[in-house]
């Protein structure tokens, strides 16, 4: 079987001889067809990847078709077209145990804890396939970096009129943004690049741009909320420098919820903190809810993905494209790998 190995730092091998997957029982086998480049490939790429180990196979952006697959309570059957779940819960911890599978205390994540789908076929449990009737292989493939959106703003249980600040318009962030749109909040994009801020306006429907280089830019979002600030700040950058800075910029009483992932440490004034009480939150990976969630807002056609997906390469292409998909003037904004 043909597949894209992560061997070290920095170093792609293509290979023709991976051992096929083993289909165990209450698993189904699939035929991948398309794999999303997520941050996370690229962070593992150049090893600034949490959780993480050498060597791996990537890809947790997955959608493929059903090959095998026993009888099941799902309905799914061979030649379905499926949406993979890639975050692989025990169904037994704490977190599991109170619907929070997101963030399972034995979490392995295709393409990151456990071999992903950057090859031919890979064995799938049959609780992680979605039906994806009605969506292209493109949209299935990336319901789940919209999930991440969707759950994160699920979590900041908005209300309309919110005034609500994203910060960081890659991938996850503009699905923040979207997803926060059709809360009916007042949404604030936060970028240092004034072409994605653009791309944010025209695709995500944003209401209002801050470029964060702007020497005025907290002076700005005052003048945009008549100074109480954002009452949800949703930071998407995976810089600490930004993660840091975004406690400053969170109304009293109001919420900062970190999408993005660092490799270290944050720092806060805890009486600044305490003084406007605010609630700091996690938000990690995405539900079952979250992916049905999605898959709805796709199937009405409310997100324009053609748009969103600006680079793909063909499945021998792939390292070769892979080095130009980290340069910014590629001006990627999610990338398909096509098998």
């Amino acid at each position: 079987m043909k597949g894209i190995v992560c061997e070290k730092i920095e170093s792609f091998r293509l290979v023709d001889d991976l051992p096929e997957p083993v289909l165990s029982e209450g698993n189904a086998l699939v035929s991948v067809r398309r794999v999303g480049i997520c941050g996370t490939d690229l962070h593992a790429y150049k090893g600034n990847q949490p959780f993480f180990d050498y060597p791996r196979i990537l890809g947790h952006e997955l959608s493929g078709i059903i090959e095998r697959i026993e009888d099941n309570s799902e309905g799914l059957k061979a030649g379905d077209q499926v949406s993979i779940i890639p975050y692989l819960h025990c169904g037994t911890c704490v977190a599991c145990r109170r619907g929070k599978t997101n963030c399972c205390t034995d979490m392995k994540v295709l393409g990151v804890h456990a071999d992903g789908g950057m090859r031919e076929r890979i064995s799938v449990p049959i609780s992680h396939l979605l039906r994806a009737d009605g969506l292209t292989l493109d949209e299935a493939a990336i319901v789940e970096p919209l999930a991440i959106g969707a759950h994160a703003v699920r979590r900041a249980d908005l209300a309309p009129g919110d005034a609500v600040l994203v910060i960081g318009s890659g991938p996850i962030g503009l699905g923040v943004m979207a997803f926060a749109k059709q809360t009916g909040a007042t949404v604030i994009a936060m970028d240092i690049n004034d072409e994605r801020l653009d791309f944010c306006r025209s695709w995500a429907q944003v209401d209002h741009t801050i470029n964060a280089q702007e020497a005025d830019a907290k002076s700005k979002l005052a003048e945009l909320t008549a100074g109480e600030f954002p009452v949800a700040v949703f930071d998407a950058t995976g810089n600490a420098k930004s993660m840091t800075n975004a406690f400053e910029l969170v109304a009293h009483g109001g919420k900062l919820i970190f999408v993005g992932l660092i490799k270290g440490d944050i720092t806060f004034s805890d009486p600044d903190f305490h003084k406007r009480e605010l609630t700091l939150m996690g938000s990690r990976n995405a539900t079952k809810a979250d992916f049905y969630h999605v898959m709805d807002i796709l199937g009405n056609y409310q997100l324009d993905i053609g748009r969103y997906i600006t680079h793909r390469s063909s499945f021998d292409g792939m390292i070769d494209e892979f080095e130009t998909w980290l340069k910014p003037e590629s001006k990627v904004i999610k990338a398909i790998v096509e098998l």
